[in-house]
């Protein structure tokens, strides 16, 4: 326990939420009450229910009347590093493999210090969004960048965090997609793994930050890298992680080099659990569902990038109702040229809806993705859920605002259909990092221009 997290009195420190219109658990039953609030020690949920239930002091005291109360949102898939590299002109308008290409040679000019900005500018979308618990997938580490520059980052404002040791071994001249300037050599990736491992993960229940292994997709690492690092990641029990079946290309590359589908080639590496979770997955077939939902392993539908990419439709309700894992990411910012939690989750249901019908997706089940289900691909058990024992990770929003006018028969549903809004207050671990819809753990002001300055210092580099 930290200093942080006792008052003055050097006893346990409490906070009081109340009055919340309505409160939204995510608990097994799925109970959404009204006038009611939480009771936190520590970081940790003790209470929740009625606000007359609930004890009526506390060391800090949230009064949320005309607010939605939720648990906090979770991101399974994302490119943080992206956010330099929005609605970059030769990238608009191409599908996967010539977005990938066209963006490497800018890419390969990312130094440590943009590594670091880009993941604070990132974080604070997500979490002005809803966002409580974000992973990254970083997986190019040019000019000396390293992991330990995003988990600083996660750590300055306050983010929970699964930090994603992504890699790139084959380049071209072995037949990859990537350049090989942006490849490294897998003795040393699979040493750097083991080394952030050891430095930082926590295995901890209600873990601020976790290490995931995750080479970056078929066409740019090797069998053998593939099979290290899930041996790698089973001895340190660490998640394992990568992109999967994204569009019908990532499909014909599978099938003219291993001669399997993406899933037969997942299955035939290992790459199956409850310790495993693929981004995308648009194009995994039947078998592939059946073989996923067989074994736990979970899927981080990303609908916004799919459609920016024009990948597909991810085959969502039959992945649900066969048993898969399904959580929500907003995939890198430049191919979704956003990271907003809440604009993700509308996109998730009225993309549903495009492909398979009015029934395909409910606002609720897309918000259940959004947050349970979340909790569930990156393996946790104490986020997702307002819940007594619980991490205290919640957020609200503001139902007297302009957007939610005449939707308030159905306040839950109206965050879901109406338009994306942002947090009135985020709270992590007890800990508020949004207070009254500003971010209070870093000044956004100075972080955007230094981040613009960045942005226009990368793409100079590589033109």
């Amino acid at each position: 326990m930290t200093a942080t997290q006792r008052n003055t009195r050097g006893s346990i420190h409490t906070m009081l939420v109340k009055h919340a219109d309505v409160l939204v658990t995510m608990d097994d039953t799925r109970r959404e009450l009204r006038d009611a609030g939480l009771y936190i020690e520590d970081g940790r949920i003790v209470a929740v229910g009625a606000t007359a239930d609930l004890p009526q002091t506390a060391d800090d005291v949230l009064d949320l009347r005309g607010h939605l109360v939720i648990p906090g949102l979770v991101n399974t898939h994302h490119h943080m590093y992206q956010t330099l590299t929005r609605a970059l002109p030769a990238a608009q308008n191409a599908e996967l493999f010539g977005w990938l290409t066209s963006l490497y040679k800018v890419w390969v000019h990312l130094t440590p210090e943009m590594i670091e900005v880009s993941t604070l500018t990132a974080m604070a979308e997500l979490l002005l969004s809803g966002c409580t618990t974000s992973s990254d997938h970083l997986y190019l580490y040019p000019n000396g960048c390293r992991l330990d520059d995003s988990i600083d980052a996660a750590q300055r404002i306050g983010m929970r965090f699964h930090a994603s040791r992504g890699s790139m071994s084959v380049g071209q001249r072995d037949g990859g997609l990537p350049p090989d300037t942006v490849v490294e050599r897998e003795a040393d990736i699979l040493k750097d793994t083991q080394r952030v491992i050891e430095a930082y993960h926590d295995e901890g229940r209600y873990a601020m930050l976790r290490i995931v292994v995750a080479p970056c997709s078929p066409f740019s690492v090797s069998r053998d890298l593939m099979r290290e690092s899930a041996a790698l990641a089973r001895h340190y029990r660490v998640s394992l992680h990568t992109h999967r079946a994204e569009n019908t290309n990532d499909v014909a590359y599978s099938r003219e080099k291993f001669g399997m589908t993406p899933a037969q080639y997942a299955h035939d590496l290992g790459w199956v659990g409850r310790d495993v979770w693929h981004a995308h997955c648009v194009q995994l077939d039947d078998a592939g569902i059946d073989l996923f939902a067989r074994t736990g392993t979970g899927v981080a539908h990303c609908p916004c990038s799919n459609m920016r990419l024009a990948s597909g439709i991810a085959p969502v309700k039959r992945m649900r109702l066969a048993g898969v894992p399904v959580g929500l990411g907003v995939d890198g910012s430049a191919s979704n040229d956003g990271s907003q939690m809440v604009a993700e989750v509308r996109q998730a249901l009225l993309l549903q809806r495009v492909g398979f019908g009015p029934d395909a997706m409910t606002a609720r089940e897309a918000l259940e993705i959004a947050t349970l289900g979340g909790a569930t691909v990156l393996g946790r058990d104490d986020i997702g859920v307002l819940a007594p024992g619980m991490a205290a990770d919640f957020v609200s929003f503001d139902l007297r605002q302009p957007l939610f006018a005449g939707a308030l028969s159905d306040p839950v549903a109206a965050l879901v259909f109406c338009a994306p809004s942002q947090v009135a207050h985020s709270v992590i671990g007890g800990r508020q990092v949004v207070k009254n819809g500003v971010l209070s753990t870093v000044e956004l002001g100075p972080l955007i221009e230094r981040h613009n300055r960045l942005a226009r210092q990368l793409v100079e580099a590589a033109a």
